[in-house]
């Protein structure tokens, strides 16, 4: 069997009309799997560095969640994985429904997942000295402060879909294969840089109030269901001549597909940002109780320091020197935040 008859059952990564197109039918679904090698090395060298992290830190008596690892390494380089190597990526370039669930995993759900995982937080406390202070200034650099900056991400957020399918720019990643890929890399980095200030798990540059992350969700969600409403009731094709050109005879007509990519980047962006913002009501929650907790132990503290010295002056045999206040415990405390511990 030559080597061309053994590959002849999988798709181009970027499939175009030329191609001879295998249907996506029946058991296609799931078997229709294109491991392109760079992409794949590069997301097994990232769960393994994570895992190595994770094993540094119970190697020397350390907790990390496992929730925490669930999060990055199964549903956030998972997700990336079904986008990209899945019948969504096999697909991506013949069916717009099928890229528009591989653009929503990319640049809204992946990311959520990835952040969720606090990558810095299990850097910053497994990295040696030297190299923690670098990823520490590199945090807190101006560069840092810009690329997180809320308004800026939540601009990016918004205006890309609009930029990619209202303009030549969809057009291009299709006839491409370099914009292609740099779509899928810049969905991702767009959606991280969106996601990291906002869920605030790992240390940032600048911390938003709870109110105003959830105002900035807030704004996200009504453009996301606009341009899908949009792209729904459009009765001119996005990339007309590419998809046309497939001259396909199985699945949706290309009117169809258009309309169905529409109504799957409305649902799934209302459905991502519902529950980012209920994410976020957790974790207001959740900060509101560690702060009563530590209020509770400082009040504590100083009422037993009020009733030690009210029995030295009732005994009178101690100075007031000896009752220095003592200093606040290591739990009340967390050089890296308490959202980095948990």
């Amino acid at each position: 069997m030559s080597v061309g008859a053994l590959l002849s059952g999988f798709l181009p990564f970027h499939a175009d009309p030329g191609d001879d197109i295998i249907p996506l039918e029946g058991w296609r679904y799931l078997s229709a799997w294109t491991f392109e090698p760079l992409p794949l090395v590069m997301l097994v060298l990232t769960v393994a560095v994570y895992l190595y992290g994770v094993h540094v830190l119970r190697k020397r008596g350390d907790k990390w969640p496992v929730l925490r690892t669930i999060y990055f390494c199964v549903l956030g380089v998972g997700t990336l994985a079904i986008a990209l190597f899945s019948f969504l990526g096999t697909y991506d370039t013949v069916l717009f429904w099928s890229h528009m669930i591989q653009h929503m995993l990319l640049n809204m759900i992946a990311p959520v997942f990835l952040v969720a995982g606090a990558p810095m937080t299990l850097a910053l406390r497994t990295l040696p000295k030297a190299p923690r202070k670098w990823l520490l200034t590199v945090l807190h650099s101006l560069p840092a402060k810009i690329a997180l900056f809320p308004p800026l991400t939540t601009f990016l957020m918004i205006a890309s879909p609009f930029a990619l399918y209202l303009t030549g720019w969809y057009n291009l990643t299709l006839n491409n294969d370099f914009a292609h890929d740099t779509l899928h890399i810049y969905m991702v980095v767009v959606g991280c840089l969106f996601f990291f200030p906002l869920l605030g798990v790992d240390p940032v540059p600048i911390r938003m109030p709870y109110p105003i992350r959830i105002l900035l969700f807030l704004l996200t969600m009504p453009f996301h269901a606009f341009l899908g409403v949009t792209i729904m009731g459009s009765t001119r094709l996005i990339a007309e001549d590419w998809y046309v050109a497939f001259e396909r005879s199985w699945g949706l007509s290309p009117l169809e597909d258009q309309t169905w990519a529409g109504g799957l980047m409305w649902a799934t962006g209302d459905i991502t940002m519902f529950f980012a913002m209920f994410t976020i009501f957790l974790q207001w929650i959740q900060d509101s109780k560690r702060e009563a907790k530590r209020i509770d132990r400082k009040l504590d503290r100083e009422d037993a320091l009020a009733a030690k010295r009210a029995a030295v002056v009732a005994h009178g045999d101690v100075g007031y020197d000896s009752l220095e206040q003592a200093p606040p415990s290591s739990t009340d405390t967390d050089p890296l935040g308490d959202e980095e511990v948990q």
